[in-house]
């Protein structure tokens, strides 16, 4: 099929109504709109001038959603978070000697599932992780292309307003990337899925059909990405993270939230690694969304969770344990 591209403004209701109104959270969708600097914010304005919608203030505003209730399955496996330093026996690998860890860490979210998932995840290394909910006004999304910029942004402005001297802060971004558009909507997806919502997007792709099923996965590939950034108190450390999958040709289900339901994850090897379109994997949803999958199964493949096991990756190891 001819992949040819289909102008933004294409995807918007000719009636100027807003799709998928009963979503309201946005689990993989977490950077916030508004025009953007580039050609794919030019052609985002487009949308918004034929859809009627203005720009939203440009704030730090964070979504609340399923993801709330899986990382809460997760995190009351672990054990309870242990002020004292752990063994080697997690495997972070140390950049260089230096005391334990004992430093507060205040995310920047104020959606409790992402923060208890952080804290699962930095209990590892002895770290507690707290919650820095700014107001509106504090942190303002950047004009930029890339979540690592969008992240590193907002990392400099909340280091000004952190509750305690030398503290650790990090800020974590997501989004979608549709190779056909260009990696559109990506830094928008917030924004995007407000106003155009996930029959924009289908509609986007409406050209790109295909009766074999490999072929059509890879002429809707995409992928969920995620950056974790943290401020270690001397530099910003960057963890990323990768879910990669097709866009389905409809709706499907109605959990998860944001775009789940019509991104359907690439199957998994037995170290986690995504297999090429047609290949069954360990982990697979069989062709499935995220909006029809459980939680559990949805975690697996998480984004988010890749990102901030690839920051940890980075910290050092208490001492005694080199």
């Amino acid at each position: 099929a001819e992949q040819k591209r289909l102008g933004f403004a294409d995807c918007v209701d000719q009636s100027g109504g807003h799709h998928d109104a009963k979503q309201k959270g946005t689990d993989e969708v977490d950077t916030e709109g508004g025009p953007r600097k580039g050609l794919r914010g030019q052609r985002f304005t487009e949308i918004e001038s034929q859809n009627g919608a203005n720009s939203p203030t440009q704030r730090h505003q964070e979504p609340m959603g399923e993801h709330d209730h899986h990382t809460r399955l997760v995190a009351k496996e672990s054990p309870s978070q242990s002020a004292s330093c752990p063994s080697n026996e997690h495997g972070h690998r140390p950049p260089a000697k230096g005391p334990c860890m004992s430093a507060t860490v205040w995310f920047l979210t104020s959606n409790a599932g992402k923060l208890e998932e952080a804290q699962h995840h930095f209990q590892q290394l002895g770290i507690e992780v707290k919650g820095l909910d700014l107001p509106d006004t504090v942190v303002v999304e950047p004009q930029a292309d890339d979540l690592e910029t969008v992240a590193r942004s907002k990392i400099a402005q909340a280091m000004n307003h952190l509750p305690q001297k030398d503290a650790m802060v990090m800020v974590e971004d997501a989004g979608l990337f549709v190779d056909a558009l260009d990696g559109f909507p990506g830094v928008y997806s917030s924004h995007a899925f407000s106003t155009i919502g996930n029959h924009g997007i289908l509609r986007l792709l409406s050209h790109l059909i295909d009766d074999d099923p490999v072929r059509i996965k890879n002429l809707r590939s995409a992928s969920f990405q995620a950056v974790a950034a943290l401020w270690d108190g001397e530099k910003v450390l960057i963890g990323k993270g990768v879910c990669k999958g097709a866009i389905a040709t409809e709706i499907q289900g109605e959990a998860g939230f944001g775009f789940d339901p019509i991104f359907i994850p690439s199957d998994l090897d037995e170290s986690g690694e995504p297999l090429s379109p047609g290949t069954l994997g360990t982990v697979s949803t069989h062709g499935q969304t995220f909006g029809v999958v459980g939680p559990y199964t949805k975690h697996q493949f998480s984004h988010r969770r890749r990102a901030l096991e690839d920051l940890l990756s980075q910290l050092p190891l208490p001492d005694g344990n080199e």
